[in-house]
């Protein structure tokens, strides 16, 4: 499938970038995913290593949109839990 990076066309498989992210070690995710095979890679260390571009280059959407379109899992940026902050304690008089 022909994919639009950064302003450059790219010719990509699902196998193909399956076999090309064989072996990477994933980054720790602290925004948008990709799921390929079983692990969960950030979506600029996806674009950089299937492009061989610099991150600066191409935006996580570029990536999201074509490796959606191959028919990955994208998962969005994780939603911030907040943790409930206890009450103060009653003032003693």
């Amino acid at each position: 499938m022909r994919c639009v990076i950064a302003r450059f066309p790219f010719d990509l498989t699902k196998s193909g970038v399956l076999e090309t992210m064989k072996g990477v070690k994933p980054e720790p995710v602290t925004g948008q995913s990709v799921i390929i095979g079983r692990r969960h890679y950030p979506v600029k260390q996806v674009g950089a290593v299937i492009t061989r571009q610099d991150r600066r280059d191409f935006s996580a959407g570029e990536v999201l949109r074509s490796m959606a379109q191959l028919g990955f899992t994208c998962r969005t940026a994780p939603v911030p839990t907040s943790t409930p902050t206890p009450a103060p304690a009653p003032a003693s008089a």
